[in-house]
């Protein structure tokens, strides 16, 4: 069986197995809020994220809100989702920058919204997916990182190579359903230290299947 056949396969077993899977588990109503959201993050569940925003989207609509928050403020709003200080200073810069360079309006291409800062391919893919169903790449979060090392998609360790992987082992049409299948699955199954191999729809097909008994 080719890596191929065997990647679709997978995706196919990972469909089956989570047919309600649509896109990110993030609350947002539109692109800005989801990137502040995804921003949000970072070393934190989407559960706390969602808590974190209900208070934050209501005080906050425009990118011109964000730039001109008061840091403290802001700050204390999103500290429970780890990574303050860092965060608020991407809001606000990023906010800044939309202002300044695009007119308030969030670009639609993954070259100008790296130009925002703290924004990585990771974050600009999933704002580019989930807000405007434009797919210019494979966001490649923890979960994803993890899984395609384990069920051997990639041995690559850092994350544009192994996008650049899952972009040429997976047409395009599929790579916004395998961002997120992948992460349902990292989160219910492949788990970081105790994996659920025994459990797992894919296991068969897994190179790294019970190595972790």
């Amino acid at each position: 069986m080719s890596g191929e056949e065997r990647s679709q396969k997978i995706i196919a077993l990972l469909k089956r197995k989570y047919p309600s899977v649509e896109g990110t588990a993030l609350n947002f109503s539109n692109a800005l809020e989801l990137l502040v959201a995804t921003i949000l993050s970072a070393q934190c569940t989407d559960g706390k994220v969602n808590q974190v925003t209900r208070v934050l989207f209501k005080k906050y609509k425009t990118a011109k809100d964000y730039g001109e928050a008061d840091p403290k403020e802001l700050r204390e709003i999103i500290t429970p989702t780890g990574f303050y200080r860092n965060k608020a200073k991407f809001i606000k810069e990023s906010a800044k920058k939309l202002v300044e360079d695009f007119d308030s309006k969030m670009p639609r291409s993954i070259e100008e919204m790296t130009r925002l800062p703290g924004v990585a391919r990771k974050t600009a893919n999933i704002v580019l997916s989930n807000a405007f169903h434009i797919h210019e790449g494979v966001a490649v979060d923890t979960h994803v990182m993890r899984l395609s090392k384990r069920l051997g998609f990639t041995k690559e360790k850092n994350r544009e190579k192994i996008e650049r992987d899952l972009m040429k082992l997976f047409p395009k049409e599929q790579w916004f359903a395998l961002t997120n299948l992948l992460i349902a699955h990292g989160r219910n199954t492949c788990i970081a230290r105790h994996p659920k191999c025994r459990e797992c729809a894919v296991s068969n097909l897994c190179p790294s299947a019970f190595t972790f008994d």
